[in-house]
């Protein structure tokens, strides 16, 4: 497309050449009148500007094109997001109803089993919103509400929903805040999903009765949050897998790495930054910035 668009304003252009030079050969032949010069750059101009023109309706036609692709596929994955999601719910419910032993006593095979199946329905309804969300952010509908945000309490809410995940797999997770910490703008819900994602991935890549450790600090520029786990780490190739989506880059192939990408983005938004320390064998900690100005 970029070369049609560089091709044609040259062929317009150069048209707006031709006049100029056909003027000039008038000059040289003695044939130069003011009306000859006027009207020979002056169609050579309406030939140029009719180029660019055309070639510009057909850009806005592509744009809009690609726009409506776009806005398209997120109403289907929108679509199939909620379809997939109600009977996966019904499905975990009426596991969690057998689990509290409601229709009867349960065996221990069956306790297990059933403990599986609505740990399987809980990660494909991540996958979901997971999916919904870089289906919004593609189709530039994932903007920010910016408010005045403790991003201490963030985390502490964020840690306490996630202390039931760790104490299943026996993983001892803390946190550490500072008294105060100043409020910067920010979207409470998107900066408690992209803290909800590292803290998540965190305990899915550290071993069991691992250690993770999530610390919000203040800084000059504003507030940085990390988020350490002791797991296996990743070596340089594998780091390099981080933040594409359907790559993790983690030793254990668990995960689709949409969760990344989407924390990546969110912090982004925010006029933040998201990096990485990570080597092998020796765990990996998650570092994000947020500014106090909130995003330029």
């Amino acid at each position: 497309m970029q070369w049609i668009v560089a091709r044609a304003l040259w062929v317009a252009w150069v048209a707006a050449g031709c006049g100029v030079v056909a003027v000039a050969a008038l000059g040289v032949a003695g044939q130069w009148s003011p009306a000859t010069a006027v009207a020979g750059v002056a169609a050579g101009v309406v030939v140029a500007a009719a180029g660019t023109h055309h070639v510009l309706r057909v850009q806005r036609a592509e744009l809009a094109g690609l726009a409506e692709q776009v806005e398209r596929r997120a109403e289907q994955v929108t679509a199939l997001s909620h379809e997939l999601r109600t009977p996966l719910s019904m499905i975990k419910g009426a596991a969690d109803l057998l689990l509290e032993r409601t229709p009867g006593p349960l065996t221990t095979a069956q306790e297990r089993f059933l403990l599986v199946i609505g740990h399987q329905c809980t990660n494909v309804v991540a996958l979901c919103e997971s999916l919904l969300t870089q289906a919004k952010i593609e189709a530039g509908l994932f903007t920010p509400r910016l408010e005045r945000a403790d991003v201490s309490v963030l985390a502490r809410d964020v840690v306490t929903a996630m202390r039931p995940l760790c104490a299943q797999r026996q993983q001892r997770i803390t946190l550490d805040t500072p008294q105060v910490t100043p409020r910067i703008p920010a979207d409470p819900l998107l900066i408690s999903q992209a803290l909800t994602n590292l803290v998540s991935n965190a305990s899915r890549f550290t071993t069991v009765g691992g250690n993770v450790d999530v610390r919000v600090m203040a800084v000059d520029t504003g507030v940085a949050i990390y988020v350490t786990d002791d797991g296996a780490g990743m070596s340089r190739e594998q780091r390099q897998q981080l933040f594409r989506r359907f790559a993790t880059g983690r030793p254990l192939e668990d995960g689709t790495g949409l969760g990344l990408v989407i924390t990546k983005t969110i912090v982004e938004l925010h006029g933040g930054s998201i990096m990485v320390d990570t080597a092998s064998t020796r765990g990996t900690t998650f570092l994000f910035t947020l500014p106090a100005g909130g995003p330029a």
